[in-house]
């Protein structure tokens, strides 16, 4: 039996990913910091599944919370066999106009904590040469889309070096890459995304099924849809300072007043 940890398995894609991995017959360690809403979801998906959902509330970036998530994971009675590094949050304003410590706050969230988790699950893979890690990176980590997608650009590099490393243990890394998803990320963060077009949003489930079966496939990255699969070719060959540049007229200084 695959026992799966889920980090922000609430909503969006953690919970897509506990719904996905429930369906096929694993058990799940769902982590997020809202109980209320953990609780509902693991009887639901016991109800639906049979599957054994345990709820574990956390903040991420409280020290003790992170640890005991951590603490959870290296359990060599009750193994860990899959992690999702799937928590984070994004931030409305360009880095020149968030609060520094709302910018520490989010890199902390979407590197250092996944960086730890990972190191908390590996001893216990590697010595069962088995398992995986399945990072939730961004495409807006493939381009310079300020510190968001540089957090992103870490957690892919991070990935895709980490898989290296895994390889001759047997165990599994991949890096989730997706576009724009309809989760609550954007309201969360407070961004207006009312002038994007409906062709460029994907759904929750679409991302996780591609993500499983690249998973299965041993694949490094998984990338949603043709649209994103072609921009990630695409920036490739596109001039770095060219590129830099665009991004940044689009990252608009806040309204003063």
């Amino acid at each position: 039996m695959t026992t799966v940890l889920i980090t922000g398995a609430s909503a969006g894609l953690g919970a897509a990913f506990a719904r996905a991995f429930a369906a096929k017959g694993a058990d799940l360690v769902l982590v997020a910091r809202d109980k209320e809403r953990l609780e509902p979801l693991a009887r639901d998906l016991g109800r639906e599944f049979g599957t054994s959902a345990e709820v574990l509330p956390a903040d991420l970036l409280d020290p003790q919370d992170c640890a005991a998530v951590a603490a959870r994971l290296a359990d060599r009675v009750r193994p860990v066999d899959i992690l999702v590094n799937n928590a984070g949050f994004g931030l409305p304003a360009p880095f020149p106009y968030s609060p520094v410590e709302d910018e520490e706050r989010m890199l902390d969230l979407l590197v250092k904590v996944p960086l730890r988790l990972t190191h908390a699950v590996l001893p216990g893979l590697r010595e069962r040469r088995r398992g995986a890690v399945v990072n939730v990176s961004s495409v807006a980590g493939l381009l310079p889309t300020g510190t968001y997608g540089a957090a992103k650009a870490w957690v892919t590099a991070f990935s895709e070096s980490l898989r290296v490393d895994m390889e001759p243990y047997g165990v599994r890394v991949l890096a989730v890459v997706p576009g724009f998803t309809r989760t609550e990320f954007q309201e969360r963060a407070g961004m207006d995304v009312s002038a994007l077009r409906e062709a460029v949003w994907l759904e929750p489930r679409a991302v996780v099924d591609r993500a499983l079966r690249d998973l299965a496939l041993r694949r490094p990255l998984s990338i949603t849809g043709r649209r994103y699969r072609a921009y990630a070719l695409a920036v490739r060959h596109l001039p770095r300072a060219f590129v830099a540049r665009k991004m940044a007229r689009e990252r608009r200084a806040p309204a003063e007043g």
